[in-house]
């Protein structure tokens, strides 16, 4: 047996087990490699297919419930790149891309995706630090709050 690879004993120390990659809803892939990088789809906050809270950010769910939404986010799009590669192959994060829907008042998106990124530095270290985009947007597919896309460079076997 193989002692379990670092970034599964980093999700291990945190108490926190990578969920089943989801599965898409349409034509296309959860994630797909090219060389040495990986670009997942977007991933919202679903459990077993499921949005785990929704509605706007501002309106009827709050920043962290939507913050806790945003983390979710990050586990299934690091479930997603584990279909095309096993997680001790990746090297860092690179780019997150995060979609909050909001409340025509909200103006906090980047504190919403600030969780992400912190989860994702909690797991991989000083290789979860990346580049990250936050969007508003007025409605996202499912009725999900949050939506987060990674970018993710591969090492060797």
């Amino acid at each position: 047996m193989h002692p379990p690879c670092r970034w599964t004993g980093h999700l291990l120390t945190l108490g926190l087990d990578l969920p089943p990659a989801p599965a898409p809803s349409a034509r296309y892939l959860p994630a797909a490699q090219t060389g040495g990088l990986v670009f997942t789809a977007g991933h919202p906050p679903v459990v077993a297919g499921v949005p785990t809270v929704t509605g706007l950010v501002g309106a009827r769910v709050s920043t962290g419930q939507a913050a806790a939404a945003a983390r979710l986010c990050a586990l299934n799009a690091l479930a997603a790149v584990t279909t095309v590669a096993p997680l001790d192959r990746i090297n860092r994060i690179v780019k997150v891309t995060g979609f909050v829907a909001s409340a025509p008042a909200f103006h906090d998106q980047d504190t919403v995706l600030d969780a992400a990124s912190e989860l994702l530095h909690d797991i991989f270290g000083n290789a979860g630090r990346h580049a990250r985009s936050a969007i508003a947007t007025t409605w996202l597919p499912f009725d999900a709050q949050v939506e987060i896309e990674l970018i993710v460079a591969l090492g060797p076997l």
